[in-house]
């Protein structure tokens, strides 16, 4: 379960929110859709441990009866997914997504991982690939699968799939929603898009109030 207690966010004196709590259970997706300059990215960013400049922040953060409100970034098994997919341009596909595998796994296992991984997100032999001569859709996919396979505990998702047409965004949904219910896992959703608002069709979908 991640909980939120008693939030209070803000830059100086603008309040972005004041006695803000909610809680998301593992396998569900929490929506937030709030207007633009709300404080949605800061939100999950404070959640995530991400250092905001100039946020005064209140409140409790837990994740499976554990607060993480203290507890370093690093430390706190959340994967964050950006509204760029942020890969590496220097590194192809496999090395990119080799980012979310502990360093303690086998080249061997580590590379049919990787491979799995691929084919089941429909890159089947995309190892050797430029991220730069991929799709958005296709740049997506790779960054899900690199979060998926730090094996993170939550994970929260500012937009990134906004820029996707209505087919590579119902194939990514699909593939992120067998992620969530295989690993059993909590998810924040900041969208803007109406389309989100039927995600109830595919997983649990909780509305979060801001």
């Amino acid at each position: 379960m991640l909980r939120v207690s008693k939030a209070r966010l803000s830059f100086g004196e603008t309040v972005l929110c004041h006695q803000l709590s909610f809680e998301i259970a593992p396998s569900q997706i929490g929506l937030l859709m709030a207007p633009s300059g709300a404080g949605k990215s800061t939100l999950l960013k404070w959640i995530a441990g991400l250092d905001v400049s100039g946020l005064t922040a209140e409140g409790d953060i837990s994740l499976a009866g554990q607060s993480l409100t203290r507890m370093r970034a690093e430390d706190r098994k959340i994967g964050f997914l950006f509204q760029q997919p942020l890969l590496f341009p220097h590194l192809n596909v496999a090395q990119n997504i080799s980012f979310g595998l502990s360093p303690k796994i086998t080249a061997t296992a580590r590379q049919e991982k990787i491979s799995e991984m691929l084919k089941q997100a429909d890159l089947a032999g995309f190892e050797t690939r430029d991220p730069k001569t991929l799709s958005g859709g296709q740049q997506s996919r790779i960054a899900l699968l690199r979060a998926i396979l730090a094996s993170p505990k939550a994970l929260l998702l500012d937009e990134p799939f906004s820029s996707l047409d209505d087919a590579h965004r119902s194939d990514i949904l699909a593939l992120l929603v067998s992620f969530i219910t295989e690993l059993n896992i909590a998810v924040i959703l900041v969208s803007h898009d109406p389309r989100d608002e039927t995600l109830d069709q595919l997983i649990s979908l909780k509305r979060i109030k801001f």
